[in-house]
């Protein structure tokens, strides 16, 4: 039992490096942030912390909204809040790549860092040990709207987010509109093709996962 807790820590750290790098392909497209990402930049602008900071205290924030849902936090919801917002701005940070003007290839791009995210997301949720802060959210908007595809609700949500980055000055483009209508939809082809379903995951809370974990040392 030890030693799969530890390999599921290992697999979510791993999980969120794919997807931020995922996120940091949508920045780098350059034609317009994800509903996210604008709404972290747009904090940014109102306080002194650089993107990766905002994104962590952001994702700190949706926890607190996660418990009033009556979502479980895991030890794989607070790597997420800690880890995917400085991953990002590692990946930010490093990219040795030309600024990107060209919108076609912008879009490819993407497109192209949906799918990073998706997959992602589903590497380090089937560690079952909760969703990061923000797919715990969306996990628990799909419990309530059974009847909706996964991708559909995170439309739904991602249109909320926008509307919030957008009134705080968050950057928007093209690639904006592509993301809030196209990620949903690109990941709900690729969790069909790897016939993967979020919401049938069983998590376990930091509580459990330490009872094991104590369990597995005696």
């Amino acid at each position: 039992m030890k030693q799969k807790i530890i390999l599921g820590w290992v697999r979510i750290v791993a999980g969120l490096f794919v997807f931020s790098f995922g996120v940091h392909m949508t920045i780098y497209a350059n034609i317009g942030l994800a509903p996210w990402d604008c709404l972290g930049m747009g904090i940014s602008y109102h306080t002194p912390f650089n993107y990766g900071i905002s994104m962590t205290m952001m994702a700190v924030g949706i926890l607190f909204i996660d418990l009033l849902m009556k979502e479980k936090i895991g030890y794989g919801t607070i790597i997420d809040a800690l880890l995917t917002g400085n991953f990002v701005q590692l990946f930010n940070s490093l990219d040795p790549l030309p600024e990107n003007n060209n919108m076609v290839l912008g879009v490819l791009i993407m497109l192209c860092g949906f799918v990073f995210m998706a997959l992602g997301m589903a590497v380090y949720m089937k560690s079952e040990q909760c969703c990061g802060p923000r797919d715990a959210l969306l996990v628990g908007l799909g419990k309530r709207m059974p009847k909706l595809p996964i991708g559909i609700v995170e439309v739904l949500l991602w249109a909320l987010v926008l509307l919030a980055g957008a009134l705080l000055g968050g950057p928007i483009g093209i690639g904006t509109v592509i993301s809030t209508f196209g990620a949903g939809v690109v990941m709900q082809i690729v969790y069909n093709l790897i016939h993967f379903e979020p919401r049938k995951l069983k998590h376990k809370s930091v509580i459990e996962t330490t009872k094991d974990l104590c369990a597995g040392v005696k």
